[in-house]
């Protein structure tokens, strides 16, 4: 039975069909044959043997010629294609004359792997740029630029954190050797990358959407989902603040700036801060003008028609037929092409302002992250939050510091909200200043100092905005008549009082030399923090008798000016900053002689006369220990002296007279008690600064016009130090007919 039920189900197997299940292809025949195949190829493009290599091409070490690394700049390894940029540099280091031709194509190649996924390939490609652009000229580098920016502002929104980081240390190598093609464009409607590397910028801080909607809220990006740790936030920081100082600078440089021909390198004086004391751009503008040298042809013979404007001392060589020429059409145009800088809206105020807001979130926060710790009572703080605030300090100068220096471009609105802004980021400061660190460690003390800068630089801001506008004007309470009441109104008038003699009693201690410990600083002051320091310097000077207190730690107006007289006399001649102080001094000075100054400070109620002489005495030793090594400070003073005395300022009596004639004569010839007669350092100073030579004789001649003819030995002496250091050169003709001109001989 069970046998036969058996070969039933055998038999039935036979004819029986297999049912299709879902999914399932068709079962193949247990008979079919498998007709597939497979091939496989080797490839061997560096062993042909078909190919004959030229041997005269320059090649590594290792026989690899150009097109061999290119192609392997492509490799799937990413050991191979790192190998392949260090061979380059030994290629180039072997054979650096075929750097420029195979520039582009090499370029073409490099800016792929600037997002490259290995991070050991894009270190290795940022070092490797790092020590080849710089070998090329800038006018051959900028045609790539494009091409540069455009591969990096991609890897800036990578969706790879690192690869964005690396992104801005590829950025940071562009803006030291290119700024101006990095920055350009950043202003929305202008050509140029830079409003997308801005926008890439804001995209990595999570501070907003596409840069230049001035309009509605800000939003998050797609790329600020990763909270960056204080390392890469710091490395963005600080490109993004070297980013804005480069294009806030371009966008606000004076058209009517002059660099000095004697030193093109030497930092110019701000004098933006001045402005809100004139009542007309027109008149700000001339004073502005005062110390600028202009590029004019020495002549060594006067000329009535067409006389040289550094020579001030005899009006009357500028009257004649210049007078006529003038019609009022031509004088009106005149006056409004000088003042078209100073008069016109400043239309990319509103980008600027739009940025601020969109930064302040993102400055705030990262200031109270790491204010706790870089402020500890107990320890020095970590190298990369001190760092971290610092540049957020930064970027709070440039931002707010540029937008407030323009007093035409700001409506009442915008200027309060700004100005709240500041006090708040001030107010979160103030508990600390000023900022001195647990321990004395050079290093960070120097970091201290300079935030310490930073904060009285936004403070002068605040308090000139204060008293920006004239006493006619609108109140400062009516100005905010519905954002905020007259309580609120005291209490940041209040506060900002504070803050003002906390400000005064540092930079007090500052000019004097001192440091927040009572001892001398370790570092004397440098052009760039000084020329930080001076807004604040004159904020204070100018601020209102009434608004002085003299609460407990905080000096009088009449001490920072008696600080800043010391400093400036006790600067040596030899410092960069000398010329700085001089030509600060001279035009506090020439204030008073401006009939259209509105300020509150007033040179002739300082008590402080009896210093202002004494600097105007140390001007000619000066003079005579700079010599022929510094033609720019030397072009300063002559200068100041000059305008001084044109002016009749009150600081120039007799006795100053006498003082300047008997300090002036050894510049020109030292009477030595032994070695008799030797020439002075005029006769040093070379034939190409004729301009320097020729204002001095002008000194000589304005010193000796403006003296009574009875002082005798003093004015002796001078006019024959002065003939013989001319003797023989192109300023003796001169010499010789401005005596006879002046009636001097």
């Amino acid at each position: 039975m069970p046998k036969s039920s058996k070969k039933k189900k055998e038999k039935a197997v036979d004819f029986s069909k297999a049912k299709l299940k879902l999914g399932k292809g068709k079962q193949l025949p247990s008979n079919v044959v498998d007709t597939s195949f497979k091939a496989r190829s080797i490839a061997l493009p560096t062993q042909s043997i078909a190919v004959e290599k030229d041997a005269t091409l320059p090649t590594t070490r290792r026989k690899q010629s150009f097109d061999d690394l290119l192609s392997l700049m492509k490799h799937y390894n990413a050991n191979t294609r790192k190998d392949a940029i260090l061979s380059f540099r030994e290629l180039f280091g072997l054979h650096p004359d075929i750097v420029e031709s195979s520039m582009t194509i090499l370029l073409g190649a490099c800016v792929r792997m600037i997002g490259d996924e290995d991070a050991g390939v894009r270190k290795t490609l940022l070092s490797f740029l790092s020590w080849l652009l710089p070998l090329i000229s800038k006018e051959d580098l900028i045609p790539h630029v494009p091409m540069l920016i455009l591969f990096t502002t991609s890897a800036q929104t990578h969706i790879f954190p690192e690869i964005r980081i690396d992104a801005v240390r590829f950025l940071d190598l562009f803006l030291e050797l290119v700024p101006e093609s990095v920055v350009e464009g950043w202003i929305q409607g202008n050509p140029g990358h830079g409003k997308r590397v801005l926008e890439g910028y804001l995209g990595i801080l999570s501070a907003g959407t596409k840069y230049g909607d001035t309009e509605g809220e800000v939003k998050a990006t797609l790329t600020a989902s990763v909270v960056l740790s204080s390392q890469s936030k710091l490395v963005v920081l600080k490109s993004l603040s070297a980013f804005l100082t480069h294009a806030v600078s371009q966008q606000l440089r004076p058209s009517n700036h002059v660099t000095s021909n004697l030193d093109p390198a030497a930092v110019p004086l701000p004098t933006w801060f001045l402005a809100p004391s004139f009542r007309s751009a027109r008149s700000f503008s001339a004073y502005e003008r005062l110390f600028q040298s202009e590029s004019v042809d020495y002549q060594s013979q006067l000329d009535a028609e067409h006389p040289r404007d550094d020579f001030i001392c005899m009006p009357d060589f500028a009257t004649g037929p210049l007078a006529t020429d003038w019609s009022l059409n031509d004088l009106s145009g005149l006056s409004l092409a000088q003042t078209e800088s100073l008069t016109r809206l400043n239309s990319n105020t509103s980008s600027l302002i739009h940025l601020a807001r969109t930064l302040y979130s993102t400055l705030l926060a990262s200031y109270l992250d790491c204010a706790p710790v870089v402020f500890s009572p107990s320890t020095n703080p970590p190298e990369a939050e001190l760092n971290l605030l610092t540049v957020t300090a930064r970027i709070m100068r440039t931002l707010y510091g540029s937008i407030l220096q323009d007093r035409f471009s700001l409506s009442v609105a915008e200027e309060e909200t700004l100005c709240d802004e500041l006090s708040t980021l001030l107010g979160h400061m103030t508990g600390y200043f000023p900022f001195r660190p647990a321990r004395r460690e050079i290093k960070v003390e120097h970091a201290f100092q300079d935030l310490n800068v930073i904060y009285c630089e936004l403070t002068a801001l605040l308090v000139l905005v204060s008293f920006r506008r004239p006493s006619g004007d609108i109140s400062r309470k009516a100005r905010f008549p519905t954002s905020r009441s007259h309580a609120s109104y005291v209490k940041h008038e209040s506060k900002l009082t504070l803050q003002a003699g906390l400000v005064r009693t540092y930079v007090t201690r500052l000019l004097l030399g001192e440091d927040n410990f009572g001892a001398q600083i370790s570092r004397p002051l440098i052009p760039t923090m000084y020329i930080a320091l001076l807004p604040t310097i004159w904020a204070l000077l100018n601020q209102p008798k009434e608004s002085h207190t003299r609460s407990q730690g905080e000096a009088h107006t009449d001490t920072v000016l008696s600080a800043m007289l010391d400093h400036a006399i006790r600067t040596t001649s030899n410092s960069a900053v000398k010329g700085l102080t001089v030509e600060f001094v001279a035009r506090i000075l020439l204030l008073e002689t401006e009939t259209d100054y509105c300020g509150h400070f007033d040179v002739r109620n300082t008590g402080e006369q009896k210093k202002f002489r004494e600097w105007i005495l140390h001007l000619p030793r000066t003079l005579w220990e700079i010599g022929p090594h510094n033609m720019a400070a030397s072009e300063i003073i002559i200068r100041s002296l000059l305008r001084l005395l044109h002016r009749g300022s009150i600081m120039i009596k007799h006795e100053e007279i006498i003082g300047l004639q008997t300090r002036l004569t050894p510049f020109f010839m030292i009477t030595h008690p032994v070695r008799g007669r030797l020439p002075g350092p005029f006769t040093k100073i070379p034939t190409s600064s004729q301009l320097i030579r020729s204002l001095a004789v002008d000194l000589v001649v304005t010193i000796l016009s403006v003296s009574a003819r009875s002082e005798g030995e003093e004015r002796e002496n001078l006019m024959i130090a002065v003939g013989s250091a001319v003797s023989g050169t192109l300023e003796e003709g001169y010499w010789q007919q401005l005596v006879r001109a002046t009636g001097l001989s």
